[in-house]
């Protein structure tokens, strides 16, 4: 019990005196790349992204969304807007979205992945052709995204940020291949973040872990999905 309560008023006395250092200035002009931004947590993201002055890449796979994305983030006060249409299920994309946010951007400061990807329609959840498709878009994107920008970002002492599911840490029933898609992401950035702490190198990781979404949200969001995309996942924000 001793032990506990010096656990706690430790807990206390950290949260009392923690400092937060984050300082909204330094946003001001950053280079971002932010995957996923068409709709939901993306989208939001990148106004927030934009009414902090930074200069931004967005891309997902719907252009018309991003187009009003876009839009808004130039009414927010974002100096410069691009944007990529771009389908991560396809391995070739990853490398010409780099390579996009590079050429506008001069370089990152910040690489923000936050896309994802449900069993596409007509597949079995479990089958290999569903499981091969979910861990390009949701793991094997990831990889070559971050291996491509960590150069810039290494240059820049820029950050990773991945938008995360408590999928990849507590794992439900008939979500078994998305789910090993988001361990295997937890797994990647933690070790990551490890081996760049030995090599000294000044790229901060942070994991952003969304819970799950509530049956009438989701049923909600099922009811205003076109049907030609009538795919699924327990926390979609793509």
């Amino acid at each position: 019990m001793k032990v506990l309560l010096l656990v706690g008023l430790g807990a206390l006395f950290f949260a009392y005196y923690w400092d937060d250092n984050f300082d909204p200035a330094s946003l001001q002009g950053a280079r971002v790349l932010l995957t996923g931004a068409s709709v939901g947590v993306g989208e939001e993201l990148a106004y927030h992204y934009a009414r902090l002055g930074s200069h931004l890449v967005l891309t997902a796979h719907t252009e018309a969304l991003l187009q009003k994305v876009v839009g808004n983030c130039r009414k927010l006060g974002a100096p410069k807007v691009f944007y990529i249409a771009a389908d991560m299920a396809s391995p070739e994309v990853p490398e010409r979205v780099v390579q996009f946010a590079l050429d506008k951007l001069g370089g990152l400061d910040y690489l923000v992945m936050n896309h994802l990807g449900a069993a596409p329609a007509g597949t079995r959840g479990r089958s290999a052709q569903a499981t091969r498709w979910l861990m390009q878009v949701n793991f094997l994107s990831y990889v070559q995204l971050t291996s491509l920008a960590l150069p810039s970002l290494t240059d820049s002492k820029g950050s990773l940020v991945v938008v995360f599911s408590l999928l990849g840490r507590v794992p439900t029933s008939f979500s078994s291949p998305y789910s090993a898609a988001k361990f295997a992401l937890d797994s990647l950035f933690g070790s990551l973040r490890r081996e760049l702490d030995v090599q000294d190198v000044n790229v901060a990781i942070t994991m952003c872990v969304l819970g799950l979404q509530d049956r009438a949200s989701a049923a909600e969001g099922v009811r205003r999905r076109p049907s030609s995309q009538s795919s699924w996942s327990p926390d979609r924000h793509l």
